[in-house]
């Protein structure tokens, strides 16, 4: 009954009307259970009184006075209401901008509570950005935590207080506890209503950080309990299959010029283990960018082929699905193995006998873009997927693939890679194996900070490297003119530096709106070295492989993220020569944007880098993009409470395994109240 009444609308609540409502809707928020879910982003320390007087000393002021005076300023529209208030120390001026109803509801003499951030200005101590409240005579100011909530247009931190002590009241104290008391004995976890209670209106910085512990807690619990049954599903599927005697892997292996890495040799035994076990592979390789994940992928597919069944390799890009085509094409039809090319640009007439060589088994290995899981592609015996780069398709795709196949094995790629407390939160159903070392030869990139204004230096140093027989990139964040003047674009610059800087070299120009077929020549030119200069956006961060190709310029590169900086700098440094990376930034830099290349600048190592993109975007954005389904972490941080993570991740994992029992009713009751969590039907990723 109970949660029948969690699930009513928030216009049940006095205050919560059809304009309150409406814009509490813009912030996915409909039902009294997804209102206390709606956790505060900070808190305003109201902690101890600061009067107009100590406005320099302190970030905020917080006093009680009496309104002296209504002053005016200004004409017509700009016409500007001034609350002038004195306190126990001085006198301060409010500028309330767009608030002229204050004159009626703060009158002149009424005694009144101010918070706000004050400065010196024009012979007096003023705030436009302040909180005015009347208040009673012998009214005891409030001295606590208030929360901070993230708002949207028309909706105030008062208005939503309001709402929220008036939910809290109605039916927090009745929210029961869905966690094992066992459990909860053990973590030492404060009651749910509690937790409620205290992660809204603390009433010190100690009871904030107990509430959020206990949320924090429940939530990873729930998540690692989803992730447990669905280990516990796959698990239960068992695979008739011997184990393969690794002839194909031992045949490409002699045909290699090169000895792969101990990291390599590792991740590739592991997946070979998972291959030849009775359950089915779901196992993430990760490795920093020229790692060399592809060809232990390409040599663990053998090993499916080996045994009658058919591999798909699916790459998010329609120029790093070429690229691995043409590299297994390179390596594996000399065995007498049969593959194929399959994107959404394949014409009807090749394609139609392709469709056919699939669903009656003369392909072996097919590797394409999504193209691989349209309704008309039918296998005859699909065994093995391989979803390069994971993390930019959704689960719908990945799992609409694995539905072509009758249990496949999974197995995804990464070259971002992904910090341990991230991997156990999105993929802790999966097993993962990491390729650290880069192959042997290879020299770590140096990177060059430059500010605008002085790319002379940079163009000048580049030439030099191509008059020696080198290759460079020029990437830029737009590909044509925008409404920002100041931002160099991709077409612009390659005329310019073909015309001005390079004359004597051949430039070219790539960028995500050509026509496939056109991407493709641009860049077999620059791979057989035809063309010597390649200006391109971030269509050459996934994936392309120039040996020769020793510089990358990025210019505005304050505009890239972390993670984009250092895959494009990953498409140099692959070849036996030094590799140098620019970063061309502009005066106009922000301190966040210089903190990223700062920290691009001081390492290459991509996992460092991964775990300073965690702290510096937080887990929210990094869960986004992940994919990882309905659910997104509201008040947990992977980063902050890993600790907590690992022990949520255990105790969900034991009741999994001791008593599966429990757990189907416990999961079911969970499905009911998600509201309380997410708000959503469905907590679990997909």
């Amino acid at each position: 009954m109970f949660l029948h009444e969690l699930k009513q609308p928030v216009s049940v609540l006095r205050g919560g009307g059809p304009a309150v409502s409406g814009r509490l809707a813009r912030l996915g928020i409909s039902s009294i259970a997804g209102l206390l879910s709606y956790y505060p982003r900070d808190y305003d320390d109201r902690s101890t009184l600061v009067p107009f007087s100590g406005f320099a000393r302190n970030a905020f002021v917080y006093t009680q006075g009496v309104v002296t005076a209504h002053e005016w300023f200004g004409f017509g529209r700009n016409r500007t209401l001034k609350i002038l208030v004195r306190d126990d120390t001085s006198e301060a001026a409010l500028l309330c901008f767009n608030r002229p109803f204050l004159e009626n509801s703060i009158p002149v003499g009424s005694r009144v509570q101010v918070h706000g951030k004050f400065q010196f200005r024009y012979g007096e101590i003023q705030s436009s950005a302040f909180e005015i409240e009347q208040i009673a005579e012998g009214h005891i100011p409030f001295q606590g935590l208030l929360p901070l909530y993230p708002l949207t247009e028309g909706l105030s931190q008062a208005v939503l207080r309001k709402l929220m002590k008036a939910a809290l009241t109605m039916y927090g104290n009745r929210v029961e506890n869905e966690l094992d008391p066992e459990i909860m004995k053990d973590r030492k976890l404060l009651p749910k209503a509690t937790a409620l209670s205290l992660i809204h209106f603390p009433g010190s910085m100690t009871e904030k950080d107990e509430a959020l512990r206990t949320l924090s807690y429940e939530e990873l619990f729930y998540f690692q309990l989803g992730i447990a049954m669905r280990i516990r599903k796959r698990r239960g599927q068992e695979i008739e299959r011997k184990p393969t005697k690794g002839i194909l892997e031992k045949q490409l292996l002699e045909r290699l010029p090169f000895s792969l890495t101990t990291d390599q040799r590792r991740a590739l035994d592991e997946i070979v283990h998972d291959l030849n076990s009775p359950h089915p592979m779901a196992r993430l390789l990760q490795g920093d960018v020229g790692s060399g994940k592809t060809i232990v992928a390409l040599i663990a597919a053998l090993h499916t082929v080996e045994r009658g069944g058919q591999v798909a390799i699916m790459a998010p890009t329609e120029l790093l699905a070429q690229q691995h085509a043409a590299t297994a094409a390179r390596l594996i039809e000399p065995l007498g193995l049969r593959l194929a090319f399959l994107s959404g640009n394949v014409d009807d007439a090749p394609r139609r006998p392709l469709l056919e060589a699939l669903a009656n088994g003369s392909i072996d290995i097919v590797i394409g873009t999504h193209a691989l899981f349209s309704s008309d592609v039918i296998y005859r015996d699909l065994q093995m997927i391989v979803v390069d780069e994971q993390q930019r398709f959704g689960v719908a795709q990945r799992q609409a693939l694995f539905h072509k196949g009758n249990i496949p094995d999974m197995l995804m790629m990464t070259a971002t890679p992904i910090p341990r407390s991230l991997a156990l939160t999105l993929f802790g159903d999966l097993t993962v194996s990491t390729i650290r070392t880069m192959p042997p030869g290879r020299k770590p990139v140096q990177t060059h900070l430059t500010k605008a204004g002085n790319e002379q230096k940079v163009y000048d140093f580049v030439r030099g490297l191509l008059k020696a027989g080198q290759q460079a990139y020029f990437v830029y964040p737009l590909i044509g003119e925008s409404d920002n003047g100041e931002l160099k674009n991709a077409k612009q610059m390659a005329e310019r530096l073909a015309k001005e800087v390079y004359p004597g070299f051949s430039v070219n120009l790539l960028h995500s709106r050509l026509k496939e077929d056109q991407k493709r020549s641009i860049m077999d030119d620059f791979v057989r070295g035809k063309t010597q200069v390649l200006v391109a956006t971030t269509v050459v961060e996934v994936g392309v492989d120039v040996p020769n190709a020793t510089v990358m310029v990025i210019e505005h590169a304050e505009r890239f993220g972390l993670s984009a900086l250092h895959q494009l700098r990953g498409r140099i440094g692959r070849g036996t020569s030094q590799s140098y990376c620019f970063l061309v930034y502009s005066e106009n830099i922000t301190a966040d944007a210089i903190q990223r290349l700062r920290i691009l600048y001081s390492t290459n190592d991509g996992f460092a880098l991964a775990e300073e993109d965690l702290k510096l975007r937080g887990p929210g954005e990094l869960l986004g993009t992940a994919q990882s389904g309905p659910f997104q972490l509201r008040v947990a941080n992977p980063l902050r409470d890993f600790e907590l993570l690992k022990a949520a991740r255990s105790d969900a994992f034991a009741i999994v395994k001791d008593d599966p029992g429990f757990i189907s009713v416990e999961h079911a009751i969970y499905r009911q109240t998600t509201d309380m969590v997410s708000g959503k039907e469905d907590g679990y990723p997909a």
